[in-house]
């Protein structure tokens, strides 16, 4: 029997309408709303160690009675689903109040070993928030959801995770890029898993409403129930959470820059307050490396959420919810030292991921120097941002040679052009390298628990997909397996780190995603 303990809704005023009509819900953060049954639910895929987490079984997880309350067709005991009211900053233009529009939340689960997670059904139905849409998720991108949560936790990425993908047997229709081309696409629901789905935007919409009151009880739940040790009735304590999770979104933006991940959509209401990623929507990964590159293509003309952009956009996201918070606070100053937390936190989180990335003993000064000059090249010379980092280990320090790294580019004639500036940048690798005076076995070591030999490139996430949508799902499998060891070199899996493929540079859902993907 799971058990259920649903403090959100117990501790925190919620209206009494239960529909999934569309409204602006004021003085609560949360709306009674069933998911919609759906017609054929079928498990396609499922998280063996998020399963394990719940003290859920494999037989557990073949169970009728669970793949139902996972479809959202039937709630088990102790259950109880609702949606969240939150607003958010959108594109850097206040949005006022958004919520789960297409998630429903179905229950706090306390394992046996007395940990917290929230399941949530995304893909389950309207709610009040979906704005008239019809609440439901595609195939498509309810894969690249399920496989990035799981991919992103075994680079040691803080994250959401996923339990579970269920097709649902229904169709939905989707305009994938909003330019009047509609198609019915195979529907499906992601069980996502985490501590609090609570977001940057659940305080921004009350401070925004300037409901004071709703805005502090918020708060001090919020302490209360997810950072523990932390006091939540005074303003020190205030302060104090505002720093901590400066110091996680920190560490978060860090861990994102070290594997190559652009989110896309680093809207207010896709921040954890927990510093995990949160939503996977038109998200992608470097492959030739771009500072420019965002796989939005909402966001194509300002590249606001482009890869480099990403940790500035972070700090923003953070100044927006001090913001929020300062109306508790007696000076308006008093969460100043939380933004600098951010920036030192990043920092030091930066040098020490690169120091890995590269082989260093430690991060000094002028190491920024060479960085900046290797990015500088990678990205002049269409370098693959994963496979360069990974064959790096295999220098020697006494002779680099180039040729250890050739299967890195995507185009030979840049490799020719920038053959010189690459032999320049590696003799002043190696005489780094020599500095620090680590056994050659040792630094690879480093080199390789640092940077993955498999990350969930773009095209394998899409081939994925369109294997499913023609019935075959064995290859969302085969990825989970391979990304759950993405630091192996897991021998007769080398088609899974190669490069981006010619006919993956500009196809939809390689390249070009957007917020329906």
């Amino acid at each position: 029997m799971l058990n259920f303990d649903n403090r959100f809704l117990r501790e925190l005023p919620g209206e009494a309408a239960s529909d999934p009509l569309p409204r602006q819900v004021l003085g609560a953060l949360w709306s009674p709303v069933e998911p919609t049954p759906v017609a054929a639910p079928r498990l396609l895929a499922h998280s063996r160690e998020v399963a394990a987490a719940l003290d859920l079984d494999d037989a557990a997880m073949a169970s009728p009675e669970l793949l139902a309350a996972l479809a959202g067709n039937r709630l088990l005991p102790g259950m109880a689903a609702y949606a969240s009211c939150y607003g958010g900053h959108q594109f850097g233009q206040w949005a006022g109040q958004l919520g789960d529009g297409r998630a429903i939340l179905i229950g706090e689960l306390i394992n046996r070993r007395g940990e917290r997670y929230e399941l949530q059904l995304k893909g389950a139905g309207p709610t009040p928030y979906a704005r008239r849409a019809d609440g439901r998720a595609v195939l498509r991108s309810s894969i690249r959801e399920f496989l990035c949560s799981e991919a992103m936790h075994h680079l040691g990425v803080p994250t959401t995770r996923a339990l579970s993908l269920v097709a649902s047997g229904e169709s939905v229709i989707r305009d994938m890029f909003y330019d009047g081309h509609p198609v019915a696409e195979p529907g499906a629901i992601v069980c996502r898993v985490a501590p609090s789905f609570t977001r940057f935007g659940h305080f921004e919409l009350p401070a925004a409403r300037n409901d004071l009151a709703l805005l502090r009880q918020l708060v001090a739940f919020t302490i209360d129930r997810d950072f523990p040790g932390f006091a939540s009735d005074t303003p020190a304590a205030v302060v104090r959470w505002f720093s901590e999770v400066c110091e996680r979104t920190g560490r978060l933006l860090a861990h994102w820059m070290r594997v190559g991940f652009v989110h896309g959509v680093m809207n207010t209401d896709n921040m954890s307050i927990l510093g995990l990623t949160i939503d996977y929507g038109p998200y992608g990964w470097v492959d030739n490396f771009d500072p420019g590159w965002t796989p939005n293509t909402t966001d194509a003309s300002s590249r606001r959420y482009c890869f480099a952009r990403q940790p500035a956009i972070a700090r923003w996201n953070l100044e927006r919810l001090a913001d929020a918070l300062v109306p508790l606070l007696p000076q308006p100053d008093d969460l100043a030292a939380g933004l600098e937390r951010y920036d030192e936190s990043y920092a030091a989180e930066f040098c020490s991921a690169y120091a890995g990335k590269l082989g260093l003993r430690e991060w000094r000064h002028d190491d920024a120097e060479l960085l900046e000059d290797l990015f500088d090249l990678m990205h002049r010379a269409e370098i693959d941002m994963s496979a360069f980092f990974r064959a790096l280990a295999g220098i020697d320090a006494a002779q680099p040679q180039a040729a250890v790294l050739a299967d890195a580019f995507y185009r030979i004639d840049l490799r020719q052009r920038h053959a010189a500036r690459l032999d320049r940048w590696l003799q002043r690798y190696a005489a780094r390298l020599q500095l620090d005076a680590l056994p050659a076995g040792e630094r690879a070591a480093r080199m390789n628990a640092a940077n993955p030999r498999f990350v969930l490139r773009n095209y394998l996430a899409q081939q994925a997909i369109d294997r499913a949508e023609d019935g075959d799902p064995t290859l969302i499998g085969e990825l989970l397996e391979v990304l759950r060891r993405p630091y192996d070199e897991q021998p007769g899996r080398a088609a899974f780190s190669a490069l981006r493929p010619d006919w993956a540079r500009h196809r939809a859902g390689c390249s070009m995603l957007s917020c329906s993907s």
